[in-house]
């Protein structure tokens, strides 16, 4: 049952409608503007009065004194009959279920209507379209779950439980809200309950004990509250969080409960509120004026406290006085929100005011909702929806200890959301340490969270790999790969920068092969002009004649690939390193393949298969041989050039912290196809010597051949070797230095013995030497 008081500014008055002829003194004053106030005085029968309506007119009274808000230097109205005497605002109700219930019939008329407490905080109430003219003086649920969430991550808990009430829009809009407000957050919500009156209290907290929650949010009105924590003392429930909403988070019945300090650690919730300077002298000058016996007395039937004797009531003053301070300020500030409005609205200076007008309730309500003051170095405004600023504080229950109530942090949302909280200020049960309430154990550093529940909190922890790391202020699940360039080892928490390495040509050992290179390149040259003065001499024809500088120049160009091994490596340069050697030294060995093939055809087949050798002679079989290989093998280049060239390549995965430049191989098919043309030719080359091996000596190039094979053979052994024991800069340098040998091998054993002939022994360059040796082989032959 609720009583409706009407209160007015600007000459105030403070009217009560009730259906006896008793008049309510106490909450009826005369002025010029009514201001109504809705409060609950009775609860299922019981009396409950509180000091609302007493803080009303204390703020009424308060202002009439106040000469910067609506000064009364201006002469009232006398003749009031052209003005209408209706509501201009409400303060209240304060609950959310009755302001839900209620709100409606005003918003009709667009009545300004404040509400004063914690009860109409739900965040329903913020939406404009539903309750256009709503505005209150308390924060919302929003604000409340938002300061609970940040006393949650603060001591690092995830794993709590919720508990409220079913019927009550406050504790379901809270629930609510919380659910929005995790689901980005660490925090899981293990367990939820929303108790009626006849709930089993008790098996409720037996099963929130069995699953290791130490942290238990209690969003209710405080008689479920208290019937909640009451219920906890006597079944031993011990050493748990609680943290308390704003409904009764400064409950001095509970303060003074038997066995209150067994529970835990208590949090509580509660508005930042100042004291009203004057109230506790104006309840105790004002709370028992004017009553007489009639009304003390009252006993007729159906009559209570509050209805035929307003002006009385079984509440002494100090406990009117010492009701949650919470409910006083709210109704202060609402008050002189709307006198604000009234000031503007009225034209107001220090001077005085315009007179008394009718002013409409929507006019007042757009003046009112552009409110921004100072009450008490406290900034009173309102948002876009009706909401005030949040203003909190975190109180910390210490029971048996002086004071009870404790501030130990503080949570504003104006201008800027700001959180503080004393650590130290905590006192935790039984003098221990801040609780663990997680469902799993944090995982240590550079370890990965997997979920194996539906919980997110819910975790195993697994190393990150090598060449990725955890970043948790980011993802606490995933283990992100190290970007290009950069590496690091198992369970990094950041990834280093890779060195780059590449072969150089500052490098000692580049130094050394590029001499090496330029020494064969100044040989094979010299040997060429050599060969050339002397072309017409035994020895150069038998090397091949003019085949034999196509050899020396092929021999050259092979090697211009070299130079290219040095350097960071360009698309360019890795096909110019191998396409030279490829091509070129295979036209090389095919030189000698139809060379070998020419002499032992001379020797040995021209008896046995005269027509075979005549054709070969007649059509110039060697060079017809060497330009179908050459050809077959250049479409086979191209076909790698243009399907599967090589091209750079970052080895990241020989060494962990550095990145080795280097080009890939290309296309493996292709790439095949082009070697396999040297690799063929250079066992073809190889059985032709062999079959050669007893000629004269001066055409016998076996030896020669063989060596430089073994040579070709050695070399990329040792490379391919190498390429997959090893890795590094210097693997690169191998390949370069098997093509190079393979070129030295040619120079040595087969032009490096002509050329000390042509110089040191020019006896055996001569027509009859060879004459000789050719006799000396034919008498050997017959013989045989």
């Amino acid at each position: 049952m609720q009583c409706v008081l009407l209160g007015c500014l600007f000459k105030f008055v403070l009217y009560v409608f009730i259906k006896y002829d008793c008049e309510a003194s106490e909450f009826n004053l005369q002025g010029d503007y009514k201001i109504g106030g809705i409060f609950k005085v009775h609860t299922a029968g019981d009396i409950a009065v509180q000091s609302s309506p007493m803080a009303l007119e204390f703020t009424i009274n308060y202002l009439k004194e106040k000469e910067t808000v609506l000064p009364f230097t201006i002469e009232v109205v006398t003749n009031r009959d052209n003005i209408p005497h209706n509501v201009i605002a409400v303060v209240g109700p304060y609950g959310s279920a009755d302001t839900v219930l209620l709100a409606p019939p005003f918003m009709m008329d667009l009545i300004p209507m404040v509400c004063i407490s914690y009860g109409a905080s739900s965040s329903t109430l913020s939406n404009k379209l539903v309750y256009p003219s709503f505005l209150r003086t308390v924060p919302t649920n929003k604000d409340i779950i938002g300061l609970i969430i940040q006393i949650i991550n603060n001591f690092g808990w995830n794993w709590v439980a919720f508990i409220g009430s079913q019927d009550d829009e406050y504790s379901r809009n809270g629930l609510e809200l919380f659910r929005e407000y995790i689901q980005d957050t660490n925090i899981c919500l293990a367990s939820l309950y929303a108790l009626q009156k006849n709930s089993n209290f008790e098996d409720v907290l037996r099963k929130i004990d069995s699953l290791s929650i130490n942290v238990i949010i209690l969003f209710m009105l405080e008689d479920y509250a208290r019937d909640v924590i009451k219920t906890a003392i006597k079944i031993n429930i011990e050493g748990k969080v609680w943290i308390a909403g704003d409904t009764w988070s400064m409950d001095r019945e509970l303060s003074t409960t038997p066995g209150i300090e067994k529970i835990g650690t208590v949090f509580g919730v509660t508005d930042r509120t100042l004291s009203l300077p004057g109230f506790a002298d104006f309840v105790y000058k004002s709370r028992f004026k004017g009553e007489t016996d009639e009304c003390v007395n009252c006993s007729s039937v159906g009559e209570t406290c509050n209805q035929a004797c307003e002006n009385c009531t079984s509440l002494n003053v100090e406990k009117l006085i010492h009701v949650n301070p919470t409910y006083s300020f709210s109704i202060y500030t609402a008050v002189y929100a709307i006198a604000h409005a009234l000031h503007v609205a009225l034209n107001c200076s220090k001077v005085g005011c315009s007179k008394v007008q009718d002013i409409p309730p929507y006019l007042l309500l757009q003046y009112v909702r552009k409110s921004n003051f100072a009450l008490h170095n406290r900034v009173i405004r309102f948002d876009e929806y009706g909401d005030p600023p949040a203003s909190f504080a975190v109180v910390h229950w210490r029971p048996k200890r002086d004071p009870f109530f404790v501030m130990v942090g503080t949570y504003d949302t104006y201008p800027t959301v700001r959180f503080t909280l004393n650590n130290n200020l905590v006192s935790w049960y039984d003098n221990g340490t801040v609780p663990f309430s997680n469902c799993s154990v944090e995982c240590e550093t550079g370890f990965a969270r997997v979920q194996n529940s539906v919980q997110k909190c819910c975790f195993q922890c697994e190393k990150c790999p090598a060449n990725t790391y955890i970043n948790t202020s980011v993802d606490f699940y995933t283990c992100t790969s190290c970007q290009e360039g950069e590496w690091s080892d198992e369970g990094s928490t950041y990834c280093r920068k890779r060195s780059i390495v590449y072969l150089q040509y500052t490098d000692l050992l580049s130094i050394l092969f590029l001499l090496c290179a330029a020494s064969f390149m100044v040989v094979s040259v010299t040997i060429t002009i050599l060969f050339a003065i002397n072309y017409n001499t035994p020895v150069v024809k038998s090397a091949g004649g003019s085949m034999c500088f196509l050899m020396l120049v092929c021999l050259i160009l092979s090697n211009i690939g070299v130079f290219f091994y040095f350097g960071v490596p360009q698309p360019a340069s890795c096909v110019l390193r191998n396409i030279f050697f490829i091509f070129f030294f295979t036209v090389c060995l095919s030189c000698m393949a139809v060379r070998s093939f020419q002499v032992v055809s001379v020797f040995k087949m021209a008896a046995k298969f005269p027509k075979a050798y005549s054709w070969w002679m007649k059509h110039n079989g060697q060079w017809l041989c060497l330009a179908v290989y050459t050809v077959l093998h250049l479409i086979a280049c191209w076909i790698w050039l243009q399907f599967g060239r090589p091209k750079p390549y970052n080895d990241n995965a020989s060494f962990k912290d550095q990145t080795i430049l280097s080009c890939d191989i290309g296309t493996v098919v292709t790439s095949i196809l082009a070697w396999s043309f040297l690799w063929v030719l250079s066992v073809v080359c190889f059985c032709f010597s062999y079959m050669g091996k007893d000629l004269p000596k001066n055409y016998n190039e076996a030896q020669s051949i063989t060596f430089s094979l073994v040579l070709f053979y050695l070399g990329w052994i040792a490379y391919f070797t190498a390429y997959i024991v090893f890795r590094g800069p210097y693997v690169q340098l191998l390949n370069a230095v098997a093509q190079l040998t393979s070129s030295y091998g040619i120079i040595i054993s087969f032009f490096i013995p002509r050329t000390y002939i042509i110089v040191f022994q020019p006896s055996k360059n001569t027509q009859a030497y060879f004459q000789t040796k050719i006799q000396t082989y034919t008498q050997t032959i017959s013989r045989m």
